[in-house]
């Protein structure tokens, strides 16, 4: 399918909109107190032992991500990089901007966590649909698991599952070693990587026909 320059103008705006969702998403995982997804683990924990913002801890991670990726690919300069560093500094923005309009909200009921966790499931699956699909740019941690995936020859719903697995258990070992305790992975972290996969496809059903219209059709 052929992609005119015209077209970068509603990519970009979607691919935005997509991660301003995703910063919802993320908060409201924070704020359900009930486990925050895989990928959020590792960034949320980090800002924990360090005491400082969600999202700049989420930049310094997904740094850390290009810097592997640079690794893997024998330290070759690629533009797609920077752009990766480039949305990951704007999204640490977003995460921090989320964070401060949703404040502290926190239901006082379990009930009320789980409606709040279902939620952030519900956008963080939109999102990855709007900023994947009009493919400018994968988030470092996608970028990371299709390199690992290339190098090794490997399906990418594998490698992303054992990368979530690995998160996740960083994540612990740093709570135990810094904090003493478990921070933000707990049932719903569990939910999260069983659902948002699924309510992935769902989303690309409805949104992919129309985000190929308006991005790549002539």
């Amino acid at each position: 399918m052929k992609r005119k320059p015209a077209k970068l103008a509603p990519r970009l705006g979607i691919y935005l909109v997509g991660l301003v969702v995703l910063a919802f998403g993320i908060t409201l995982a924070v704020n359900s107190n009930l486990g925050v997804s895989p990928v959020t683990s590792l960034p949320y924990v980090v800002s924990q032992v360090l005491h400082v913002t969600l999202g700049t801890c989420t930049v310094i991670v997904y740094t850390c991500y290009i810097f592997l990726q640079m690794l893997l690919k024998g330290g070759k300069f690629q533009p797609v990089l920077m752009l990766q560093l480039v949305f990951s500094t704007v999204f640490g923005y977003l995460v921090d901007a989320a964070k401060l309009l949703l404040a502290d909200f926190l239901p006082i009921t379990y009930f009320g966590q789980l409606a709040m966790l279902a939620a952030s499931i519900v956008l963080l699956s939109f999102s990855l649909v709007l900023y994947i699909d009009v493919k400018i740019a994968s988030m470092p941690p996608e970028g990371l698991v299709t390199c690992i995936a290339d190098k090794l020859g490997k399906p990418f719903p594998k490698i992303k599952t054992l990368f979530d697995c690995v998160s996740v258990l960083v994540g612990l070992t740093l709570c135990f070693l810094f904090l003493g305790k478990v921070v933000g992975i707990r049932e719903g972290t569990i939910v999260t990587a069983l659902l948002v996969g699924k309510l992935t496809g769902f989303f690309r059903k409805l949104l992919t026909p129309f985000i190929n219209r308006v991005c790549f059709e002539d």
